[in-house]
C-alpha cells in the first residue's frame, strides 16, 4: 500500500480531517522522506528531532535508524495515531504541544516536514540552539527567501538573519502533488548548517535589532530606515539625521545591501553613538 492510501486508510479509521489552520498536508512520497534521511546523515548515534510528525511516516523511517527520535506533534488526534502506530520503537519519545513552547530535549540533528504557517519563528527559534545540521520542507517561495540575494523580492531581515547563523543549501522541489490533501504550492527541502557570524558586529543582540528595524522600511534608503532605530536607542533628534548621513551607503536601499555592508554600516553607527552618548 502507498504512502496516500495510507494517508487516507488511517485517517478514516481514526475519523481525522486535517485542519487547514494546522498546515495538515501529509507528504506521502515516500522517495522525499528517504531523501531528507539521507541529506541529514542519519546514523545510529543521531539525536533527531521531527516537528510536526503528523501520522508518523517520518518518524517511522528516523526510528529505524536514529539512537533517538523526539516526534513534536500539537494536535492530540494525531498524537493518538503516533503512540498506536510506534508503539514498538522504544526510540521514540513522542511530544504533545507547540514546539515553540515545550520543553525539548537536546537532539544534534532536525529533519521535518513542519507546519508552514510556522516556518519563520520556528526557524528563529531553531537558529539560536545548538545543533549540526536541519533537514527541512519548506513551501518554495519560503525557501527561497532564505538564499536570496540582495536587491531581489525575497531579500529580507529573514533573510540577513539565516545567513549569520547559518549556511543554506536548497536542495530539492517537492511538487505539491506529494502532500494529501494537495496544497496550492510546491515545497522544497531546504538544509541548514550552524556557523558563526561571518563577518565581525560590535554588538550581535543590537546587531539583529537594527536589521529588524530597517527591514519594516527596506524600500527606503538606510539614512531614512535607520531612523526609527536611532530613536529606539535613545539618540536625540536634532542628532538623528546628522548621524543618519554620516555611515556608509546610506543613500542606498536597504534592500540592497548585503549582510556585510549591513555590518560595515552597523560598526559605524555603534562608534557614533559611542561618542554622542559620552557627551550626554
Amino acid at each position: 500500500m502507498g504512502l496516500l492510501e495510507e494517508t487516507k486508510r488511517i485517517l478514516y479509521a481514526y475519523k481525522i480531517y486535517p485542519k487547514r489552520k494546522l498546515g495538515q498536508n501529509f507528504l506521502v512520497d515516500g522517495k522525499a522522506l528517504d531523501k531528507m534521511i539521507n541529506y541529514a546523515s542519519i546514523n545510529e548515534d543521531d539525536y533527531v528531532l521531527e516537528i510536526g510528525a503528523g501520522l508518523g511516516f517520518l518518524t517511522e523511517r528516523l526510528a529505524e535508524i536514529a539512537k533517538q527520535v523526539i516526534a513534536i506533534e500539537i494536535d492530540p488526534r494525531l498524537i493518538r495515531v503516533l503512540t498506536n502506530r510506534l508503539r514498538k520503537y522504544k526510540n521514540v519519545t513522542i511530544l504533545k504541544g507547540d514546539v515553540l513552547k515545550v520543553d525539548v530535549p537536546k537532539f544534534n540533528k532536525v529533519v521535518s516536514v513542519p507546519p508552514y504557517s510556522i516556518s519563520s519563528p520556528l526557524l528563529f527559534w531553531l537558529l539560536r540552539r545548538k545543533f549540526e545540521c536541519a533537514v527541512l520542507a519548506f513551501q518554495e517561495e519560503f525557501a527561497k527567501r532564505l538564499a536570496a540575494s540582495a536587491g531581489v523580492k525575497d531579500y529580507g531581515r529573514l533573510t540577513v538573519s539565516v545567513y549569520c547563523h547559518a549556511e543554506v543549501d536548497l536542495l530539492d522541489a517537492i511538487p505539491k502533488e506529494s502532500f494529501w490533501p494537495i496544497p496550492e504550492v510546491n515545497s522544497m527541502i531546504v538544509h541548514l548548517k550552524p556557523r558563526r557570524m561571518p563577518f565581525h558586529v560590535e554588538n550581535e543582540e543590537e546587531f539583529f535589532d537594527f536589521i529588524r528595524e530597517i527591514f519594516t522600511q527596506k524600500n527606503k534608503k538606510l539614512r531614512n530606515a535607520i531612523s526609527p532605530f536611532l530613536t529606539k536607542v535613545g539618540i536625540p533628534k536634532e542628532e538623528i539625521i546628522k548621524v543618519a548621513d554620516s555611515i556608509p551607503f546610506n543613500y542606498r536601499r536597504a534592500r540592497d545591501l548585503m549582510p556585510e555592508e549591513l555590518g560595515l554600516a552597523f560598526n559605524e553607527l555603534i562608534k557614533k553613538l559611542q561618542d554622542i552618548r559620552k557627551t550626554f
